[in-house]
């Protein structure tokens, strides 16, 4: 079964590069574009992989990546977060499982992706 990975990032043209890398990568790939609505799909349909931006309208990826780690049926599915806000990324840094400051290179960005896969 393929693995199944949720982009969250508000940014289209930066969410549609994500997703490019993730298909290359044997992973389904599910975007959004908003911290709502990556609840809500974190609720339909538990991933393995979540590339989280932290900059977010509506919901703060902080709060989607608390919201992660505090629920048990989530407790397995591993969170990139990429960001370019070091602020941000400091309060993310303990429940991260990895951490990319943007701007990310595609050989990167698939290099860490096959880790996770």
């Amino acid at each position: 079964m393929m693995a199944y990975a949720l982009v969250v990032e508000d940014d289209a043209e930066i969410a549609r590069f994500v997703e490019l890398v993730l298909q290359e990568t044997a992973f389904e790939v599910a975007v959004v574009y908003d911290g709502q609505a990556a609840l809500d799909q974190l609720a339909a349909r538990p991933p393995n992989l979540v590339l989280l931006d932290l900059n977010l309208p509506k919901v703060s990826g902080l709060e989607v990546l608390h919201h992660i780690r505090q629920t048990a049926a989530l407790a397995d599915v591993r969170v990139i977060v990429i960001s370019a806000n070091p602020h941000m990324v400091d309060q993310a840094y303990d429940e991260a499982d990895l951490i990319l400051q943007k701007p990310i290179s595609y050989d990167q960005l698939r290099d860490l992706v096959r880790r996770f896969g």
